[in-house]
């Protein structure tokens, strides 16, 4: 497999997301990376939905936007967007490569702060914990009146893949 290894995006919740039914919506989440598409159950009648569903990707290339567009399941209509941002890892990509076998437990090994070039809402943390690094974020939707989505991605240096800590050619 040419792909580096594989994203964990753990969809954990949406906050005040838009209205799009008559009084509220049946929001799923949907992340593409590339070709790749996979996409959450749909919770009924939820403006804050609880999905708590983990969704896996392959990462090719750090290069390529991760999307995770925000959806209204509807019966007889095509669904209804109800929002979208980009999930920046390149942060937590650069933790990962720093190595991080001797923190203890709860180490915050950087922070991101929510800017015009990400869609974060809040302060994000990469954290170091049970020998895993872990980065929770919430994101704020674009193109729409409102809506949050709360997730944390994981990376898994799967076997097959070329892993982030080798060089990489540059040439294509």
């Amino acid at each position: 497999m040419d792909a580096l290894g594989l994203l964990r995006i753990r969809v954990k919740r949406g906050i005040n997301l838009s209205v799009r039914d008559t009084a509220t919506s049946d929001p799923y989440v949907v992340v593409t990376c590339g070709e790749q598409r996979v996409k959450t159950k749909a919770v009924k009648d939820s403006c804050n939905p609880e999905w708590d569903d983990e969704l896996t990707i392959y990462i090719k290339s750090l290069d390529v936007p991760i999307i995770l567009c925000v959806y209204d399941k509807d019966t007889f209509t095509g669904d209804d967007s109800m929002g979208d941002a980009q999930i920046d890892i390149k942060p937590y990509v650069e933790c990962l490569k720093m190595g991080s076998q001797d923190l203890p437990d709860n180490t915050k090994v950087d922070r991101v702060l929510p800017s015009q070039e990400n869609c974060l809402a809040h302060e994000s943390c990469v954290v170091w914990n049970k020998g895993k690094m872990t980065q929770e974020m919430t994101l704020r939707l674009r193109n729409a009146e409102c809506g949050e989505v709360e997730i944390e991605i994981e990376w898994i240096d799967a076997q097959g893949c070329k892993g982030l800590h080798r060089p990489t050619s540059l040439s294509m």
